[in-house]
């Protein structure tokens, strides 16, 4: 079988795509990526964590839901989801994107917070972990989660 790409067909394409942004992958936004996965480097670790706690506390600063988050900033719910409750989670260059447009931020520095590209910026990474340090909520316990913590305390204080 032979595939025909005619220059009047990707005009088509472009056309029906709009405005929508077109990356080529992970891979192709960082320039000096040696072949290797950065997913395992302990910097966009730690820098992930501060941007999902940036996200929700950006959103919350603007009294947004997150279905009122993702239906303004063009993003799926479930993406906004995952990055504000997944430590782990490596959100997609789009989202990055869209949500550094909707926030206002420089698209290069989120997406480093976000663990994305390699910082190059080591005051932006040492800046995003005294944010994530210095964001975590303090609130006291609720009745509920107290009970609940000293219930699992008292089986995780048992000796086997």
């Amino acid at each position: 079988m032979k595939v025909e790409i005619t220059k009047e067909w990707c005009l088509r394409m472009a056309q029906v795509e709009a405005k929508a942004e077109i990356g080529a992958g992970l891979h192709s936004i960082d320039p000096i990526f040696d072949g290797e996965a950065m997913f395992g480097d302990s910097t966009n670790q730690d820098t992930g964590i501060a941007f999902g706690r940036f996200v929700r506390l950006m959103r919350r600063n603007k009294g947004l839901t997150l279905e009122k988050l993702a239906e303004d900033a063009d993003l799926d719910v479930s993406e906004l989801i995952e990055i504000e409750d997944d430590l782990h989670h490596k959100p997609e260059l789009r989202t990055v994107y869209q949500l550094a447009n909707f926030f206002q931020i420089p698209r290069n520095n989120l997406l480093q917070v976000a663990g994305l590209v390699t910082a190059k910026n080591d005051n932006i990474v040492t800046e995003a972990v005294r944010f994530a340090a210095r964001s975590e909520s303090v609130t006291a316990l609720t009745q509920q989660e107290r009970m609940a913590l000293e219930e699992f305390i008292s089986v995780l204080s048992k000796e086997d």
